[in-house]
């Protein structure tokens, strides 16, 4: 969820994040990850902007990964290949803390081959880099602070400046799943207003994201039951990152229940969700006809 959440943010307020990496307010256009595919790719984590004579390439982590060097190193022969003539800039960014040297990590070297990468830790970011643009502010709640409840609260202010509503919306919903990260559920809730996140467009990616990936694994079935099975296979593996998002691990029977459910009942449930205190709101909707 935390990956889908930053390339969203990534690919919708491009320009603001031109600014914050490249300290230029630049447009930026969305590559697809199949023009650079000559093997599968891991389109999901891959993240291509492009402007006149500039690639931006980022990833965003929220745990080390041993094979990101190499990634990155695949991925700009790839885009060389694709784009002879631009400049590649590659950046990993870095979600939650770790005390993992992989974090530190900014080259691929092998023999003679040696390839390099930036590396952005946002926990040693400062607020003040994220704060002054909306596409960025959902970040600024992983940065340096010790006092995250105090820090949530003066974001959300920014957020309740943002004077364009659907992307106030937005960027409450993604603050609210980042946040996820470092701080609980009930503080969250009780800083962010729900009503706006209720109707974003970043909670609808989300239910939408369960739902394509559903209809891609039927498709690739080829017949109409796979595809209804893939759709609902997608809605339950959304409500149940949901759900654990919010509750953390769930009950073996609370599984069993939701994988028995309705694609109806599963949308249902999804947008339910946010409404939910504790575990025992769940229980009740089951009972609920």
């Amino acid at each position: 969820m935390f990956d889908n959440i930053c390339k969203f943010l990534a690919e919708t307020y491009s320009r603001d994040i031109a600014t914050w990496l490249l300290g230029e307010a630049i447009d930026l256009t969305q590559v697809l990850p199949q023009e650079l595919a000559v093997e599968p790719i891991r389109a999901d984590s891959l993240i291509l902007l492009e402007a006149e004579g500039l690639l931006l390439h980022l990833e965003f982590q929220t745990k080390p990964d041993p094979q990101i060097p190499f990634r990155m190193l695949d991925y700009w022969v790839r885009a060389y290949r694709r784009f002879p003539d631009k400049v590649m800039r590659q950046v990993v960014i870095y979600l939650k803390p770790t005390n993992s040297d992989l974090v530190y990590e900014h080259k691929f070297e092998r023999s003679t081959t040696h390839h390099e990468f930036e590396v952005i830790r946002l926990w040693e970011q400062s607020s003040a880099n994220f704060l002054t643009s909306a596409g960025t502010i959902p970040f600024a709640i992983l940065v340096k602070d010790d006092n995250k409840e105090r820090l949530l609260q003066e974001i959300a202010q920014e957020i309740d400046r943002i004077p364009e509503l659907n992307t106030r919306k937005t960027i409450a919903a993604a603050t609210y799943v980042l946040a996820g990260l470092v701080l609980e559920e009930n503080i969250i809730k009780q800083i962010l207003r729900r009503d706006i996140m209720r109707e974003s467009v970043t909670y609808q990616a989300i239910l939408q994201e369960g739902r394509q990936e559903g209809e891609l694994k039927g498709r690739q079935e080829g017949r109409q039951e796979g595809r209804q099975e893939g759709r609902k296979q997608g809605l339950i593996a959304v409500v149940l990152r949901l759900l654990a998002h919010k509750f953390g691990t769930l009950p073996p029977n609370l599984h069993t229940k939701i994988s028995r459910l309705k694609i109806t009942r599963l949308e249902n449930l999804a947008e339910a969700i946010l409404d939910f205190e504790s575990l025992a709101d769940l229980e009740l909707w089951f009972k609920k006809k």
